[in-house]
Protein backbone atom coordinates (compact mmCIF):
# COMPACT_ATOMS: atom_id res chain seq x y z
CA UNK A 1 0.00 0.00 0.00
CA UNK A 2 2.93 2.19 1.04
CA UNK A 3 4.57 1.85 -2.51
CA UNK A 4 1.03 2.51 -4.39
CA UNK A 5 0.93 6.16 -2.31
CA UNK A 6 4.29 6.79 -3.48
CA UNK A 7 3.59 5.70 -7.10
CA UNK A 8 0.67 7.94 -6.96
CA UNK A 9 2.48 10.67 -5.32
CA UNK A 10 5.11 10.56 -8.04
CA UNK A 11 2.66 10.33 -11.24
CA UNK A 12 0.68 13.81 -9.55
CA UNK A 13 4.38 15.47 -9.34
CA UNK A 14 5.18 15.11 -13.30
CA UNK A 15 1.57 15.81 -13.82
CA UNK A 16 1.91 18.95 -11.45
CA UNK A 17 5.40 19.81 -13.44
CA UNK A 18 3.98 19.11 -16.82
CA UNK A 19 0.95 21.92 -16.13
CA UNK A 20 3.67 24.40 -14.90
CA UNK A 21 6.37 23.66 -17.98
CA UNK A 22 3.29 24.49 -20.10
CA UNK A 23 3.54 28.02 -19.36
CA UNK A 24 6.81 28.63 -20.47
CA UNK A 25 7.83 25.91 -22.93
CA UNK A 26 5.93 23.79 -25.30
CA UNK A 27 5.15 20.14 -24.08
CA UNK A 28 4.99 17.48 -26.09
CA UNK A 29 4.35 13.70 -25.23
CA UNK A 30 4.36 10.58 -27.27
CA UNK A 31 4.72 6.93 -26.28
CA UNK A 32 4.31 3.35 -27.03
CA UNK A 33 2.67 0.09 -25.07
CA UNK A 34 3.44 -3.56 -25.81
CA UNK A 35 1.99 -6.45 -24.82
CA UNK A 36 2.83 -9.95 -26.03
CA UNK A 37 3.58 -13.46 -25.61
CA UNK A 38 6.41 -15.36 -26.65
CA UNK A 39 6.97 -18.60 -26.63
CA UNK A 40 10.21 -20.06 -26.65
CA UNK A 41 11.70 -22.94 -27.01
CA UNK A 42 15.42 -24.75 -26.49
CA UNK A 43 17.12 -21.15 -26.30
CA UNK A 44 20.52 -21.66 -26.49
CA UNK A 45 19.81 -24.71 -28.56
CA UNK A 46 19.38 -26.57 -25.77
CA UNK A 47 16.52 -25.32 -23.55
CA UNK A 48 19.21 -24.40 -20.78
CA UNK A 49 21.00 -21.04 -19.75
CA UNK A 50 24.23 -20.22 -20.82
CA UNK A 51 27.26 -19.66 -18.96
CA UNK A 52 27.42 -16.24 -16.98
CA UNK A 53 30.06 -14.19 -15.04
CA UNK A 54 29.11 -14.12 -11.48
CA UNK A 55 31.71 -11.39 -9.91
CA UNK A 56 34.36 -9.02 -11.47
CA UNK A 57 36.80 -11.15 -10.01
CA UNK A 58 35.86 -13.18 -12.19
CA UNK A 59 33.93 -16.45 -11.48
CA UNK A 60 31.33 -18.08 -13.29
CA UNK A 61 28.59 -20.41 -14.04
CA UNK A 62 29.10 -22.75 -16.68
CA UNK A 63 25.70 -23.19 -18.99
CA UNK A 64 23.24 -26.19 -18.09
CA UNK A 65 22.84 -24.98 -14.42
CA UNK A 66 19.18 -24.07 -15.01
CA UNK A 67 16.01 -25.00 -17.17
CA UNK A 68 13.91 -22.45 -19.57
CA UNK A 69 10.48 -20.94 -19.10
CA UNK A 70 9.00 -21.69 -22.47
CA UNK A 71 5.90 -19.24 -22.31
CA UNK A 72 6.31 -15.76 -20.80
CA UNK A 73 4.19 -12.43 -21.28
CA UNK A 74 6.10 -9.36 -21.70
CA UNK A 75 4.85 -5.62 -21.45
CA UNK A 76 6.28 -2.50 -21.85
CA UNK A 77 5.21 1.05 -21.60
CA UNK A 78 7.15 3.82 -22.60
CA UNK A 79 6.64 7.83 -22.54
CA UNK A 80 8.54 10.70 -24.01
CA UNK A 81 8.56 14.05 -22.83
CA UNK A 82 10.21 17.34 -24.79
CA UNK A 83 10.12 20.18 -23.15
CA UNK A 84 10.97 22.47 -26.42
CA UNK A 85 11.68 26.59 -25.08
CA UNK A 86 12.45 27.32 -28.62
CA UNK A 87 13.42 25.95 -32.32
CA UNK A 88 16.91 26.25 -30.42
CA UNK A 89 16.59 24.56 -27.00
CA UNK A 90 15.08 21.28 -25.96
CA UNK A 91 15.22 18.58 -23.46
CA UNK A 92 13.84 15.55 -23.66
CA UNK A 93 13.24 13.04 -21.10
CA UNK A 94 11.87 9.08 -21.47
CA UNK A 95 10.95 6.62 -18.96
CA UNK A 96 9.85 2.80 -19.71
CA UNK A 97 8.70 0.12 -17.38
CA UNK A 98 9.21 -3.40 -18.86
CA UNK A 99 8.59 -6.91 -16.87
CA UNK A 100 6.88 -9.94 -17.74
CA UNK A 101 3.25 -10.63 -15.70
CA UNK A 102 3.57 -12.18 -12.18
CA UNK A 103 6.92 -10.30 -11.67
CA UNK A 104 8.50 -6.69 -10.70
CA UNK A 105 5.78 -4.32 -11.26
CA UNK A 106 3.24 -6.51 -12.82
CA UNK A 107 2.70 -8.97 -9.69
CA UNK A 108 -0.35 -8.97 -8.32
CA UNK A 109 -1.27 -7.56 -4.72
CA UNK A 110 2.25 -6.55 -4.20
CA UNK A 111 4.34 -5.21 -6.49
CA UNK A 112 7.58 -3.82 -6.85
CA UNK A 113 7.31 -0.60 -8.73
CA UNK A 114 10.27 -0.36 -11.51
CA UNK A 115 10.66 2.77 -13.88
CA UNK A 116 13.78 3.31 -15.78
CA UNK A 117 14.70 6.40 -17.54
CA UNK A 118 16.47 5.50 -20.96
CA UNK A 119 16.49 9.11 -22.48
CA UNK A 120 17.35 12.11 -20.84
CA UNK A 121 19.08 14.79 -23.15
CA UNK A 122 19.72 18.48 -23.53
CA UNK A 123 19.37 19.28 -27.29
CA UNK A 124 20.75 22.88 -28.36
CA UNK A 125 21.90 24.83 -31.60
CA UNK A 126 24.65 26.05 -31.24
CA UNK A 127 24.74 29.84 -31.63
CA UNK A 128 25.63 31.39 -35.19
CA UNK A 129 25.96 28.24 -36.61
CA UNK A 130 23.64 25.27 -37.85
CA UNK A 131 25.58 22.61 -35.79
CA UNK A 132 23.33 21.12 -33.25
CA UNK A 133 25.06 19.55 -29.76
CA UNK A 134 22.61 16.75 -27.65
CA UNK A 135 24.06 16.32 -24.21
CA UNK A 136 22.81 13.29 -22.07
CA UNK A 137 21.38 9.66 -21.77
CA UNK A 138 20.54 9.54 -25.95
CA UNK A 139 20.30 6.67 -28.54
CA UNK A 140 24.30 6.17 -30.11
CA UNK A 141 24.79 4.51 -33.32
CA UNK A 142 27.98 4.27 -34.74
CA UNK A 143 27.85 4.65 -38.67
CA UNK A 144 26.28 1.71 -40.71
CA UNK A 145 24.54 0.69 -43.97
CA UNK A 146 21.04 1.14 -43.26
CA UNK A 147 20.25 -2.97 -44.59
CA UNK A 148 21.92 -3.92 -41.63
CA UNK A 149 20.44 -2.37 -39.08
CA UNK A 150 22.94 -0.64 -36.80
CA UNK A 151 26.35 -1.40 -36.12
CA UNK A 152 28.27 -4.46 -34.82
CA UNK A 153 30.41 -1.82 -32.75
CA UNK A 154 28.17 0.21 -31.04
CA UNK A 155 24.65 0.83 -30.88
CA UNK A 156 22.33 1.42 -28.03
CA UNK A 157 21.64 4.48 -25.42
CA UNK A 158 24.68 5.84 -24.04
CA UNK A 159 25.48 8.90 -21.81
CA UNK A 160 26.90 11.53 -24.33
CA UNK A 161 27.94 14.56 -25.88
CA UNK A 162 27.27 14.11 -29.67
CA UNK A 163 27.65 17.53 -32.08
CA UNK A 164 26.70 16.96 -35.45
CA UNK A 165 25.86 19.63 -38.39
CA UNK A 166 26.58 20.47 -42.29
CA UNK A 167 29.87 21.30 -43.48
CA UNK A 168 28.66 21.47 -47.11
CA UNK A 169 24.96 21.60 -47.31
CA UNK A 170 23.19 18.71 -48.57
CA UNK A 171 26.59 17.21 -49.21
CA UNK A 172 29.42 17.00 -46.32
CA UNK A 173 28.40 16.71 -42.44
CA UNK A 174 30.54 16.13 -39.57
CA UNK A 175 29.37 13.84 -36.54
CA UNK A 176 31.37 14.10 -33.78
CA UNK A 177 31.15 12.64 -29.84
CA UNK A 178 32.20 11.45 -26.62
CA UNK A 179 30.11 8.67 -24.36
CA UNK A 180 30.86 7.13 -20.91
CA UNK A 181 29.57 3.76 -20.64
CA UNK A 182 30.87 2.66 -17.77
CA UNK A 183 32.30 4.54 -14.71
CA UNK A 184 32.49 1.64 -11.82
CA UNK A 185 32.97 3.70 -8.45
CA UNK A 186 32.32 6.88 -9.62
CA UNK A 187 33.25 9.80 -6.97
CA UNK A 188 35.61 7.77 -4.88
CA UNK A 189 37.65 4.33 -5.44
CA UNK A 190 37.42 2.35 -3.22
CA UNK A 191 40.39 2.94 -1.47
CA UNK A 192 43.64 5.31 -0.99
CA UNK A 193 45.23 4.09 -4.27
CA UNK A 194 43.27 5.45 -7.71
CA UNK A 195 42.25 2.61 -10.30
CA UNK A 196 41.21 2.99 -14.17
CA UNK A 197 37.55 2.09 -13.26
CA UNK A 198 36.19 4.08 -16.69
CA UNK A 199 35.09 2.66 -19.98
CA UNK A 200 35.02 5.93 -22.37
CA UNK A 201 34.33 5.90 -26.31
CA UNK A 202 35.19 8.71 -28.74
CA UNK A 203 34.01 9.21 -32.59
CA UNK A 204 33.70 10.61 -35.90
CA UNK A 205 31.92 10.17 -39.05
CA UNK A 206 32.12 12.61 -41.92
CA UNK A 207 29.10 11.38 -44.18
CA UNK A 208 29.40 12.54 -47.40
CA UNK A 209 26.63 12.32 -50.02
CA UNK A 210 26.19 12.62 -53.82
CA UNK A 211 23.57 12.30 -55.69
CA UNK A 212 23.37 8.27 -56.30
CA UNK A 213 25.78 7.38 -53.44
CA UNK A 214 26.34 7.53 -49.69
CA UNK A 215 29.65 7.04 -47.63
CA UNK A 216 30.54 7.96 -44.39
CA UNK A 217 33.85 7.31 -43.42
CA UNK A 218 34.39 7.47 -39.32
CA UNK A 219 36.72 6.09 -36.43
CA UNK A 220 35.66 5.22 -32.74
CA UNK A 221 38.27 5.08 -29.98
CA UNK A 222 37.36 3.53 -26.72
CA UNK A 223 39.70 3.79 -23.38
CA UNK A 224 38.97 0.60 -21.09
CA UNK A 225 40.23 0.97 -17.66
CA UNK A 226 41.55 -2.63 -16.17
CA UNK A 227 39.26 -2.23 -13.28
CA UNK A 228 35.74 -1.28 -15.33
CA UNK A 229 33.03 -3.76 -14.59
CA UNK A 230 33.48 -5.74 -17.70
CA UNK A 231 32.06 -9.22 -16.19
CA UNK A 232 28.59 -7.37 -14.52
CA UNK A 233 27.54 -5.08 -17.50
CA UNK A 234 25.78 -6.75 -20.88
CA UNK A 235 27.74 -5.85 -23.65
CA UNK A 236 24.60 -6.47 -25.86
CA UNK A 237 20.99 -5.83 -26.08
CA UNK A 238 19.95 -9.00 -26.22
CA UNK A 239 22.10 -10.04 -22.94
CA UNK A 240 23.65 -12.61 -24.51
CA UNK A 241 27.26 -11.58 -24.09
CA UNK A 242 29.23 -9.19 -21.42
CA UNK A 243 31.67 -6.19 -21.95
CA UNK A 244 34.29 -8.73 -20.85
CA UNK A 245 33.33 -11.07 -23.79
CA UNK A 246 33.16 -8.83 -26.34
CA UNK A 247 36.57 -6.33 -25.96
CA UNK A 248 38.91 -9.18 -24.57
CA UNK A 249 40.67 -11.67 -26.04
CA UNK A 250 40.49 -15.26 -24.68
CA UNK A 251 44.02 -15.30 -23.99
CA UNK A 252 43.21 -12.97 -21.49
CA UNK A 253 42.04 -15.70 -19.21
CA UNK A 254 44.93 -17.88 -19.11
CA UNK A 255 47.74 -17.36 -16.47
CA UNK A 256 48.70 -14.50 -16.00
CA UNK A 257 45.24 -13.61 -15.94
CA UNK A 258 43.45 -10.60 -17.04
CA UNK A 259 44.81 -7.41 -18.14
CA UNK A 260 48.67 -5.84 -17.36
CA UNK A 261 47.87 -1.98 -18.29
CA UNK A 262 45.86 -0.25 -16.26
CA UNK A 263 44.21 1.18 -18.94
CA UNK A 264 43.74 -0.19 -23.11
CA UNK A 265 43.24 1.53 -25.91
CA UNK A 266 40.71 -0.05 -28.56
CA UNK A 267 40.17 1.62 -31.80
CA UNK A 268 38.06 1.00 -34.83
CA UNK A 269 38.03 2.77 -38.46
CA UNK A 270 35.44 2.00 -41.02
CA UNK A 271 33.30 3.11 -43.78
CA UNK A 272 29.65 2.75 -44.48
CA UNK A 273 28.49 2.98 -48.60
CA UNK A 274 25.20 3.13 -49.73
CA UNK A 275 24.71 3.44 -53.93
CA UNK A 276 21.11 4.38 -55.43
CA UNK A 277 22.57 5.30 -58.22
CA UNK A 278 20.61 2.05 -60.34
CA UNK A 279 17.59 2.51 -58.87
CA UNK A 280 15.55 0.62 -57.85
CA UNK A 281 18.71 -1.74 -57.45
CA UNK A 282 20.02 -0.63 -54.48
CA UNK A 283 23.43 -1.92 -52.80
CA UNK A 284 24.94 -1.55 -49.18
CA UNK A 285 28.17 -2.54 -47.76
CA UNK A 286 30.48 -1.89 -44.72
CA UNK A 287 33.70 -2.35 -44.10
CA UNK A 288 35.29 -2.26 -40.44
CA UNK A 289 39.08 -2.91 -39.07
CA UNK A 290 39.34 -2.60 -34.97
CA UNK A 291 41.62 -3.68 -32.62
CA UNK A 292 42.77 -2.95 -28.97
CA UNK A 293 45.02 -3.81 -26.03
CA UNK A 294 47.86 -3.80 -28.64
CA UNK A 295 50.32 -2.77 -25.67
CA UNK A 296 49.23 -5.34 -23.57
CA UNK A 297 50.47 -8.64 -23.27
CA UNK A 298 50.85 -10.34 -26.64
CA UNK A 299 48.09 -12.88 -25.54
CA UNK A 300 45.52 -9.99 -24.34
CA UNK A 301 46.01 -8.58 -27.99
CA UNK A 302 42.44 -8.38 -29.68
CA UNK A 303 41.92 -7.38 -34.02
CA UNK A 304 40.15 -8.31 -36.67
CA UNK A 305 37.97 -7.60 -39.56
CA UNK A 306 34.50 -7.31 -40.12
CA UNK A 307 32.56 -6.97 -44.23
CA UNK A 308 29.09 -6.97 -45.17
CA UNK A 309 27.33 -6.80 -48.91
CA UNK A 310 23.97 -6.50 -49.71
CA UNK A 311 21.39 -5.48 -51.66
CA UNK A 312 18.03 -4.91 -52.71
CA UNK A 313 15.57 -4.32 -55.45
CA UNK A 314 12.50 -1.54 -54.59
CA UNK A 315 10.82 -1.29 -57.89
CA UNK A 316 7.82 -3.69 -56.85
CA UNK A 317 5.06 -2.40 -54.97
CA UNK A 318 4.44 -5.85 -53.52
CA UNK A 319 7.29 -6.87 -52.28
CA UNK A 320 10.81 -6.20 -51.86
CA UNK A 321 13.51 -8.51 -52.64
CA UNK A 322 16.66 -8.58 -50.37
CA UNK A 323 20.22 -10.64 -50.74
CA UNK A 324 23.17 -9.78 -48.12
CA UNK A 325 26.44 -11.80 -46.95
CA UNK A 326 28.89 -10.60 -44.87
CA UNK A 327 32.23 -12.40 -43.28
CA UNK A 328 34.47 -11.52 -40.53
CA UNK A 329 37.62 -12.98 -38.83
CA UNK A 330 37.73 -15.63 -36.53
CA UNK A 331 40.34 -16.92 -33.96
CA UNK A 332 43.39 -19.34 -35.08
CA UNK A 333 44.69 -22.06 -33.49
CA UNK A 334 46.70 -20.58 -30.66
CA UNK A 335 45.23 -18.43 -27.64
CA UNK A 336 48.90 -17.34 -26.97
CA UNK A 337 48.87 -14.94 -29.86
CA UNK A 338 45.93 -13.05 -28.48
CA UNK A 339 42.27 -12.70 -30.54
CA UNK A 340 42.00 -12.76 -34.23
CA UNK A 341 38.28 -11.36 -33.98
CA UNK A 342 37.31 -7.80 -34.06
CA UNK A 343 36.45 -6.54 -30.49
CA UNK A 344 33.10 -4.79 -29.94
CA UNK A 345 31.48 -3.00 -27.23
CA UNK A 346 27.58 -2.97 -27.65
CA UNK A 347 26.64 -4.80 -30.99
CA UNK A 348 22.87 -4.16 -32.61
CA UNK A 349 23.61 -5.72 -36.31
CA UNK A 350 21.46 -7.71 -38.31
CA UNK A 351 19.72 -7.91 -41.69
CA UNK A 352 16.14 -8.85 -42.19
CA UNK A 353 15.40 -8.67 -38.94
CA UNK A 354 16.88 -11.74 -38.83
CA UNK A 355 16.23 -14.43 -35.82
CA UNK A 356 19.72 -15.68 -35.62
CA UNK A 357 20.98 -11.81 -34.39
CA UNK A 358 20.23 -9.09 -32.10
CA UNK A 359 18.53 -6.26 -34.14
CA UNK A 360 14.83 -4.82 -34.62
CA UNK A 361 12.28 -7.00 -33.71
CA UNK A 362 9.96 -5.58 -32.37
CA UNK A 363 8.70 -7.45 -29.86
CA UNK A 364 11.92 -6.97 -28.02
CA UNK A 365 12.58 -9.60 -25.12
CA UNK A 366 13.05 -13.59 -26.30
CA UNK A 367 13.14 -12.27 -29.65
CA UNK A 368 16.45 -13.66 -31.05
CA UNK A 369 19.32 -16.60 -30.52
CA UNK A 370 21.87 -13.69 -29.71
CA UNK A 371 24.72 -14.46 -32.66
CA UNK A 372 27.57 -12.93 -31.99
CA UNK A 373 28.47 -11.02 -35.90
CA UNK A 374 32.40 -11.98 -35.61
CA UNK A 375 33.81 -14.71 -35.78
CA UNK A 376 31.52 -15.86 -38.39
CA UNK A 377 30.03 -15.71 -42.06
CA UNK A 378 27.30 -16.09 -43.31
CA UNK A 379 24.49 -15.55 -46.92
CA UNK A 380 20.68 -14.60 -46.24
CA UNK A 381 17.78 -13.56 -48.35
CA UNK A 382 14.92 -11.43 -47.12
CA UNK A 383 11.44 -10.39 -48.95
CA UNK A 384 10.58 -7.84 -47.24
CA UNK A 385 7.34 -5.12 -47.21
CA UNK A 386 5.38 -7.98 -48.80
CA UNK A 387 2.13 -6.37 -48.80
CA UNK A 388 -0.59 -7.92 -51.25
CA UNK A 389 -3.84 -6.90 -48.77
CA UNK A 390 -4.68 -3.61 -47.40
CA UNK A 391 -3.10 -2.80 -43.80
CA UNK A 392 -0.99 -6.25 -43.86
CA UNK A 393 2.62 -6.58 -44.09
CA UNK A 394 5.16 -9.57 -44.15
CA UNK A 395 8.76 -10.52 -43.99
CA UNK A 396 10.32 -13.50 -44.41
CA UNK A 397 13.99 -14.70 -43.92
CA UNK A 398 16.54 -17.06 -44.27
CA UNK A 399 19.64 -17.14 -42.85
CA UNK A 400 23.08 -19.80 -42.85
CA UNK A 401 25.69 -18.73 -40.89
CA UNK A 402 29.11 -20.55 -40.49
CA UNK A 403 32.38 -20.51 -38.22
CA UNK A 404 35.34 -18.82 -38.54
CA UNK A 405 36.97 -19.83 -35.14
CA UNK A 406 39.15 -22.54 -34.93
CA UNK A 407 38.26 -25.46 -33.05
CA UNK A 408 41.28 -25.97 -31.32
CA UNK A 409 41.21 -22.39 -29.82
CA UNK A 410 38.12 -22.54 -28.45
CA UNK A 411 38.47 -26.47 -27.18
CA UNK A 412 41.67 -25.12 -25.48
CA UNK A 413 40.02 -22.53 -23.35
CA UNK A 414 37.07 -24.90 -22.37
CA UNK A 415 39.31 -27.52 -20.92
CA UNK A 416 41.34 -24.54 -19.11
CA UNK A 417 38.14 -23.38 -17.99
CA UNK A 418 35.06 -25.99 -18.28
CA UNK A 419 32.01 -24.81 -19.65
CA UNK A 420 32.63 -20.46 -19.53
CA UNK A 421 30.84 -17.30 -20.48
CA UNK A 422 33.55 -16.27 -22.74
CA UNK A 423 33.15 -18.82 -25.75
CA UNK A 424 29.36 -20.01 -25.85
CA UNK A 425 27.56 -22.83 -28.05
CA UNK A 426 25.62 -21.44 -30.58
CA UNK A 427 26.53 -17.77 -30.31
CA UNK A 428 30.20 -18.38 -31.05
CA UNK A 429 30.69 -21.10 -34.30
CA UNK A 430 34.00 -23.15 -35.04
CA UNK A 431 34.55 -23.73 -39.11
CA UNK A 432 32.99 -26.89 -38.54
CA UNK A 433 29.65 -25.49 -37.03
CA UNK A 434 27.02 -24.19 -38.59
CA UNK A 435 23.35 -22.46 -38.15
CA UNK A 436 20.26 -22.16 -40.02
CA UNK A 437 17.61 -19.66 -39.07
CA UNK A 438 14.23 -18.83 -40.28
CA UNK A 439 11.71 -15.60 -39.34
CA UNK A 440 8.28 -14.53 -40.62
CA UNK A 441 7.09 -11.69 -39.21
CA UNK A 442 3.45 -10.48 -40.03
CA UNK A 443 2.07 -7.08 -39.03
CA UNK A 444 -1.94 -6.35 -39.27
CA UNK A 445 -3.01 -2.29 -38.63
CA UNK A 446 -6.05 -2.49 -36.46
CA UNK A 447 -6.65 1.06 -36.40
CA UNK A 448 -3.69 3.90 -37.46
CA UNK A 449 -2.05 3.54 -34.23
CA UNK A 450 -2.76 -0.11 -32.93
CA UNK A 451 -1.30 -2.90 -34.36
CA UNK A 452 -1.55 -6.77 -33.87
CA UNK A 453 1.96 -8.18 -34.58
CA UNK A 454 3.43 -11.87 -35.20
CA UNK A 455 7.08 -12.98 -35.09
CA UNK A 456 8.04 -16.52 -35.86
CA UNK A 457 11.46 -17.74 -35.59
CA UNK A 458 12.98 -21.36 -36.24
CA UNK A 459 16.88 -22.04 -35.77
CA UNK A 460 18.61 -25.70 -36.58
CA UNK A 461 22.63 -25.77 -35.72
CA UNK A 462 25.13 -28.52 -35.91
CA UNK A 463 27.98 -28.60 -32.98
CA UNK A 464 31.45 -30.17 -32.40
CA UNK A 465 31.07 -32.51 -29.71
CA UNK A 466 34.78 -32.32 -28.63
CA UNK A 467 34.65 -28.69 -28.51
CA UNK A 468 31.16 -28.72 -26.38
CA UNK A 469 31.32 -31.95 -24.83
CA UNK A 470 28.43 -34.97 -24.96
CA UNK A 471 26.01 -33.14 -22.23
CA UNK A 472 25.21 -29.89 -24.64
CA UNK A 473 25.43 -30.86 -27.94
CA UNK A 474 23.38 -34.19 -27.01
CA UNK A 475 20.76 -32.04 -25.85
CA UNK A 476 20.76 -29.69 -28.75
CA UNK A 477 20.37 -32.53 -30.77
CA UNK A 478 16.66 -33.70 -29.23
CA UNK A 479 15.68 -30.76 -31.10
CA UNK A 480 15.46 -27.38 -32.91
CA UNK A 481 15.03 -23.62 -31.49
CA UNK A 482 11.54 -22.15 -31.93
CA UNK A 483 10.04 -18.86 -31.30
CA UNK A 484 6.53 -17.43 -31.97
CA UNK A 485 5.50 -14.29 -30.10
CA UNK A 486 2.14 -12.60 -30.84
CA UNK A 487 1.41 -8.70 -29.23
CA UNK A 488 -0.37 -5.29 -29.87
CA UNK A 489 1.90 -2.27 -30.10
CA UNK A 490 -0.10 1.03 -29.57
CA UNK A 491 1.96 4.36 -30.41
CA UNK A 492 0.30 7.46 -29.33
Amino acid sequence: MKKAFVWALAVIGCLGMLAEARAATEVKIVGDALVYGVYYSNRNFTGWNAGTWTSATPTWKGAGTKTEESFQIWERFRWRTDFIASEAVKFRLALKVEDTWGHGTFTAANPAVSIMPYQAYLQFKVPGCAFEATAGLQRVDLPQSSLFYASPVFGDNAAALVVQGPLIDKTLSILAGFGRLIDTNRTYDTTTTQVADELDLYFLAVPVTVEGFKATPWGAVAVAGRNADYFINKGSQYGSSYYADTLTSAGTYISPKLWKNDQNPFWWVGGAFEVSALDPVRFYADVIYGAGAQSDRKKNRREGWFLDLGLEYTGWDVLTPQAFGWWSTGEDKSTRNGSERMPLVRPNWGPGNGFLFDDSQELVKDSNVGMSPVGSWGLGASLNNISFMEKLTQRLTFMYVAGTNSAKAIRFLNDAMGSNPYFQMGRDLTVNEYVLGVNLDTKYMIYQNLAAIVETGWAHGEFQQSVWGHRLVSQSRDGDTWKVAFGLSYKF
